[in-house]
């Protein structure tokens, strides 16, 4: 019977196998703490950087915190100025307007007695012509009102828009406008054009602008900055409101307000003026012109007054032939509404 071997637990190659395992494990953790330093130095040296970044941009940020502190205590200061000024102007406005009120009192007192005589004169004619017939014609005394003819049923605005005018008298323009259609309470037209013949509103050009209170507002508000090409001289706006808007049954009035005359010859205006506003059988011209004269040429020295005496000259000439007034005003700058 043979002898059974016996076999080791432990064997050559079971050993080195754990060697090498053990030695496997050393390796990485020498490898592994090798690593380290270089990662946390770069590490350091990036947040080194990023603190020095930031403290650059606090360093920019307490500067311009500073240039702003300075500037708010300026804007302060310049605030409680501006309020000690305001209430100053505030004081002075409540000051002019007790002023003002009081001021005002006889002249609205005159401006509504004015379109209460304006109202009964149309009334008081309107039931005169019922009792009388048809045939009734009323006075020219009748139909006055500081002497300018009122009983016209279209008014037609023939208005300057020329620098001198707009710069100077602009003010006192918007003032007769309004002072006009005042005299006129109740028409069934109105029109606006320039001295070149341009209309106010293209939309109504070659038709009348509806007589409302709403439209008579937006006429003077517009006319506040309407300044459209001028040659200083009426006579196109005047022949192109004739030659647009007669007809044989209306009563039209044409108000010229102007400064001055530049055309070539007051005797041509005129002749042009008889040829196209001709009489008809009865000697009465087909619309009736007026004209309001504005004196800014008469506040230069006297040798630049020549264009103001041809308009006031060619302007009286027109209104005499065609039924209306001439008014010349003496100032064209005394309306204290506007601060002149």
């Amino acid at each position: 019977m043979r002898k059974r071997r016996i076999v080791e637990t432990s064997s050559l190659s079971f050993l080195d196998c754990i060697c090498c395992g053990f030695g496997a494990i050393i390796l990485l953790l020498v490898l592994t703490k090798t690593a380290e330093p270089i990662i946390l130095e770069e590490s350091t040296r990036n947040l080194d950087g990023l603190v020095a970044l930031l403290q650059e941009q606090l360093n920019e940020i307490r500067g311009e915190t500073s240039v702003l502190n300075r500037d708010l205590v300026s804007r302060k200061d310049q605030l409680a100025e501006l309020k000690a000024r305001l209430a100053r102007l505030q004081g002075d406005l409540s000051s002019l307007q007790g002023q003002f009120e009081a001021s005002r009192e006889d002249s609205e007192v005159a401006s509504v007695l004015s379109e209460r005589l304006s109202r009964a004169q149309q009334s008081l004619s309107e039931e005169m012509k019922r009792l009388l017939g048809e045939n009734y014609r009323r006075k020219a005394s009748d139909a006055t009102i500081g002497g300018v003819p009122v009983d016209s049923e279209y008014v037609i605005f023939v208005i300057d828009t020329s620098g001198s005018m707009f710069n100077y008298s602009w003010p006192m323009l918007l003032k007769k406008v309004e002072e006009t259609l005042q005299v006129h309470p109740s028409v069934k037209g109105i029109q606006v054009m320039n001295d070149m013949g341009d209309f106010m509103f293209s939309r109504y050009a070659n038709r009348w602008i509806p007589d409302t209170p709403a439209r008579r507002e937006a006429i003077i508000e517009r006319l506040k900055t309407w300044t459209p090409f001028s040659n200083s001289s009426p006579v196109e706006g005047i022949t192109a409101a004739i030659r647009t808007f007669y007809a044989p049954d209306k009563k039209i009035s044409i108000y010229v307000m102007g400064d001055e005359f530049t055309g070539a010859s007051i005797s041509d205006v005129v002749h042009t003026i008889d040829r196209i506003n001709r009489e008809d059988e009865n000697g009465n011209r087909l619309v009736r012109i007026h004209a309001i004269g504005f004196p800014v040429q008469f506040s230069r020295p006297s040798e630049f007054q020549t264009t103001g005496t041809r308009f006031a000259t060619l302007m009286r000439i027109l209104c005499y032939k065609n039924g209306g007034t001439f008014v010349g005003l003496q100032n064209y700058k005394d309306d204290k509404r506007y601060g002149l």
